[in-house]
């Protein structure tokens, strides 16, 4: 990696890059955050750091580990969220356990604001229509404020 988009090395979480596309042109986008990939629990998870710079990226680090960290509760939190979200009734337990099983995370995305959005998917296709997946939107305070529907 060059000196212009230098990588976070992190013991955690390992290597974040900043985040480019190559387009059929061979034109490469370079975007305003870091990927990278981690392995939670033996299920790998995507990251999504907010930063134009490595100060930027690294400074929400520790709250990445603090979500983390939290994951085995706020999994089942984000599922149930989902469910209450999209539900005109209250959720049946088999309908919030099937979606537990159903519905995996597959990305953690920090914002410089402090907000995180985990991005689930639907490991079994029966609750959205391909090409579209859940998102759970977290607040500062690690609390949930808002459940979306991605495409």
């Amino acid at each position: 990696m060059s000196d212009e988009n230098p990588t976070i090395e992190d013991p955690e979480l390992g290597t974040l890059t900043r985040a480019t596309t190559e387009l059929t042109d061979g034109t490469v986008l370079t975007h305003d955050w870091y990927a990278g990939g981690t392995v939670i629990n033996g299920d790998p998870l995507d990251l999504m750091i907010e930063g134009t710079d490595v100060d930027e990226a690294a400074a929400l680090l520790p709250h990445v580990h603090e979500t983390i960290a939290a994951l085995g509760v706020l999994r089942r939190l984000a599922t149930d969220a989902v469910v209450a979200a999209f539900s005109n009734v209250t959720p049946e337990q088999h309908e919030l356990d099937d979606a537990a099983s159903d519905l995996s995370l597959e990305t953690l995305e920090a914002s410089a604001d402090g907000t995180v959005v985990l991005h689930l998917i639907d490991t079994c296709g029966q609750h959205f229509p391909e090409g579209y997946w859940p998102a759970v939107h977290l607040g500062t305070d690690g609390q949930i404020t808002q459940v979306t529907v991605e495409s």
